[in-house]
């Protein structure tokens, strides 16, 4: 069964409800419903509670190159499901269209016709070459997986964060991905302890979970990387351990978690392009034309969420440009949905720097749940010896 977050009146996360007590708390007064910027539905009590205790909640952060997984779990529940598509491909082109534009303007710069000694060449301003360099496009991959799960941490008394760690053969300084998976444990250090997992170990636990892995990665749906989010999030309640009794001994699956249903969200940044200076090529007669930006000639903000009218149609989706008298409205894949007259749009929310999109209803998993894997006397049903 679903749950719905839950706030203390100064904003203290709480043990998530039935989305029926929900309902009943905003029908009597006692709570208010809200939208967080994941697009979670979550209520916020107007009175103090009579306690604030918690259970354990986890969050499995499945980190990759193009796409990341998370999932947020607790003993009973599955609570969150999330796919991120992560802007690597992106932050690397344009920094390389970045380095032909300044290559460009400094050729555009330098005299040649005088002597190489007497050239207008500017010198370093700081020192560059840095050990532990962390690439624009990496940081970027690690910027947005510590936004979703700082939003998580606002939403659910986080108490544990498990990440699938990778280890890089080679000089540990020298590898990018070494380097942002050490800056990234440390800023998740700051919102909850942290642990981490290596894959196969992530995989061994997956299939004890009975849980489906798809081997397309592109795809949005839970299969793809969310699960392995989900199940790094289980390990924090199912361990493998070793166990002796006074006839055998080996090691098993020990623990208990529930799986449900959870909402699943599909979440990347919106594509859109920084203001430019300069443009790759320069105009005739000097004048380049505005280029990037968020600014638009209407009351609108690239990226926000808006609801528009044409031809007796409603679309739904995110400002991506305007013209003089219409604003481009877009869907979650940043595919325009047409342009609209800007009387005809009307704002539903504010940009919020992501791009949130999943399945109108809720992802339905196995209902699962490990305790007979115990037997009766403690001992486990399965035996490595």
């Amino acid at each position: 069964m679903l749950r719905v977050p839950v706030l203390s009146p100064d904003g203290k996360p709480l043990m998530p409800t039935k989305p029926s007590r929900a309902r009943r708390w905003i029908r009597d007064g006692l709570a208010v419903g809200k939208w967080s910027d994941l697009g979670v539905f979550y209520v916020q009590l107007t009175k103090q509670p009579s306690g604030e205790k918690t259970q354990p909640i986890a969050v499995g952060i499945d980190p990759g190159k193009l796409y990341s997984g998370i999932g947020v779990q607790s003993p009973k529940a599955t609570l969150f499901l999330a796919h991120l598509v992560l802007p690597f491909p992106t932050v690397k082109d344009r920094m390389e269209q970045r380095r032909m534009m300044r290559r460009g303007r400094r050729g555009r710069r330098i005299n040649r016709k005088v002597a190489y000694a007497k050239r207008a060449h500017r010198q370093k301003r700081f020192n560059n070459r840095r050990r532990n360099k962390l690439p624009p496009s990496i940081r970027a991959n690690r910027q947005l997986e510590f936004r979703v799960v700082s939003e998580i941490c606002n939403l659910f008394p986080v108490s544990k964060i498990v990440y699938e760690y990778v280890e890089a053969r080679g000089p540990k300084s020298f590898s990018p991905v070494m380097v942002g998976q050490r800056v990234m444990l440390g800023w998740l250090a700051e919102l909850a302890p942290v642990e981490t997992q290596f894959g196969y170990n992530t995989a061994n636990l997956r299939k004890q979970l009975g849980l489906a892995k798809s081997n397309d990665k592109a795809i949005q749906t839970p299969e793809s990387h969310a699960v392995d989010g989900l199940t790094l999030a289980c390990s924090e309640f199912v361990k493998y351990k070793p166990f002796r009794t006074a006839t055998t001994h080996g090691h098993g699956w020990r623990g208990a978690v529930q799986l449900t249903s959870a909402v699943f969200k599909v979440i990347c940044r919106p594509p859109i392009s920084r203001r430019q200076l300069h443009l790759m090529l320069p105009a005739k007669g000097g004048v380049r034309r505005k280029y990037g930006g968020t600014v638009t000639r209407h009351r609108f903000r690239k990226g926000d969420f808006v609801r528009a009218e044409k031809a007796g149609r409603t679309y739904i989706g995110w400002v991506s440009g305007d013209t003089q008298r219409q604003i481009s409205v877009s869907d979650a894949n940043w595919k325009r949905l047409g342009q609209f007259t800007a009387s005809k749009v009307a704002l539903i929310a504010r940009s919020t720097g992501l791009v949130v999109s999943g399945a109108s209803h809720p992802t339905q998993l196995p209902l699962l749940s490990l305790p007979h894997l115990l037997r009766e006397d403690g001992g486990f049903s399965e035996v490595f010896r």
